[in-house]
């Protein structure tokens, strides 16, 4: 393992809220948005939109802006949950009121090398009871633990009296995966004298990797950065996904994550995500209506990847407030 490198592994922030606007969020400005991107310490590099949402490739990670929804994730050292304030400002501006927060993230590669307040879990905790609104009284924090050093999951999740019960709209899975085929990984890397823009390299990689092929209906938006590493968002009528990749040797990451569509559906992309860059451990964790069946969603999940050659390791669940019942999966591959 590097002493010392890039940090792969996302923090991402997901906020409801409420309004009679029908535009909501995306009425925020480009100047708006990376206002609060700023706080954050990152930029937007390229953007789509549809009829339901905007997606925004960043120079970390990824932002999606539906009306009454923001989905934002970032990497590095960035200072995620700095956007709150900001955040909160813009919406009560457009006459929206926050419902529910849930706020996640994996293992830190290296964790000495964040900023506060994600110097550690406790922090961000502290951060973010602090800045959300007291209506948000129904409040959970909790890690879920792994049987592997490299992953595990922390969740902070906040909701009003209403959200608190509500099922979330639809499920989402988020996948990280470590140890990445090295030839794989390789494929991440720009050559030397590329002068292509980064939406002409990353579209390249898009279909050198097959990653594509991963939802053929999406339209694919992929960004490769230089001297390597790839940002990809997927747009399918209402339903994102994403890929973020650090391909360096050491310390190789990449995350798939994709909400909506059905289960067979989702599953199917978790297959066809986890095949491309063959990993050496993967973490599976999916949020859904609470009260549902966990032993259903751990089975279906160990279906998909062990045929891959990939062991499950250890299994979680808790409810949360406002997010429903967050699973968490780990798994290795049988080379190991």
């Amino acid at each position: 393992m590097a002493v010392s490198g890039f940090e792969g592994f996302e923090k991402r922030l997901e906020l409801h809220f409420s309004g009679d606007n029908p535009l909501g969020l995306r009425y925020l400005s480009i100047d708006d948005l990376q206002q609060v991107l700023d706080a954050v310490q990152c930029s937007i590099v390229s953007a789509a939109g549809n009829r339901s949402f905007d997606a925004y490739v960043l120079s970390e990670s990824s932002l999606f802006l539906y009306p009454h929804k923001i989905i934002l994730k970032t990497c590095g050292t960035t200072q995620l949950l700095r956007s709150i304030p900001s955040l909160l400002h813009h919406a009560a501006d457009l006459g929206l009121r926050l419902r529910s927060c849930r706020y996640s993230r994996g293992r830190f590669i290296f964790p000495a090398a964040q900023p506060f307040p994600h110097t550690s879990f406790p922090d961000e905790v502290r951060f973010l009871d602090a800045r959300l609104p007291a209506t948000l009284r129904f409040r959970k924090a909790s890690v879920m633990p792994s049987a592997t050093s490299a992953h595990s999951w922390h969740v902070y999740s906040a909701a009003d009296d209403e959200f608190s019960v509500l099922p979330p709209s639809g499920s989402t899975i988020e996948v990280c995966m470590t140890e990445l085929d090295r030839s794989l990984a390789r494929r991440f890397h720009r050559r030397k004298g590329d002068d292509r823009s980064g939406d002409e390299a990353g579209a390249e990689m898009t279909e050198l990797t097959e990653i594509g092929g991963i939802n053929p209906r999406a339209l694919v938006c992929g960004f490769a950065f230089d001297p390597c590493g790839y940002s990809m968002n997927g747009l399918d009528r209402d339903r994102y996904s994403t890929i973020h990749v650090t391909p360096e040797d050491g310390h190789s990451y990449a995350s798939f994550e994709c909400v909506g569509g059905g289960e067979m559906m989702e599953l199917d992309c978790l297959r066809k995500a986890v095949h491309v860059f063959r990993p050496g451990a993967v973490s599976v964790c999916t949020a859904a209506a609470a009260g549902g069946d966990e032993g259903g969603v751990w089975s279906a999940v160990a279906n998909a990847l062990e045929p891959l050659g990939l062991s499950c390791r250890n299994q979680a669940a808790e409810d949360f407030p406002g997010a429903g019942t967050v699973t968490y999966q780990t798994f290795t591959a049988r080379r190991k």
